[in-house]
């Protein structure tokens, strides 16, 4: 089921015309690869799935820092922002396990193209879906 936004998502008015028909944020290309990899996954056994969680966990790091900016939105007020030490933003996903880990990846690519920053997401998520080969 896509995830719906209200408005555009990039200066591409071609790529947001096609979505917003559609009422995804997300590019297909960025869909089919999201869906390829959730289908794999539940292919997965258990032990299988938590040997390969690095792979996912690394692209939930490397898709974290193009919504930072949305996450220091959403930080409580009595807690200070993390620290930038030069270019590291600290933005990191919590490690909710092999059982919800597709969804955080499905929710950081949205939030990423909904805010404009999905340059190059389908190509990493095709390499993250051959590394769970």
């Amino acid at each position: 089921m896509p995830s719906v936004h209200p408005g555009g998502t990039s200066g591409d008015p071609g790529a947001d015309a096609g979505r917003a028909a559609s009422g995804d944020v997300v590019a297909p290309q960025a869909r089919t690869e999201l869906d390829r990899i959730r289908r794999r996954w539940a292919e997965l056994p258990i032990a299988a799935a938590e040997q390969r969680m690095p792979v996912l966990r690394h692209l939930l790091a490397d898709l974290a820092p193009r919504t930072f900016p949305r996450l220091l939105a959403l930080q409580p007020p009595e807690r200070p922002p993390p620290e930038v030490a030069g270019a590291q933003e600290v933005a990191e996903v919590p490690d909710l396990g092999p059982a919800v880990v597709v969804d955080q990846l499905s929710v950081l690519v949205w939030d990423a193209y909904a805010q404009g920053n999905g340059d190059g997401i389908p190509d990493l998520l095709t390499a993250a879906r051959r590394a769970l080969a």
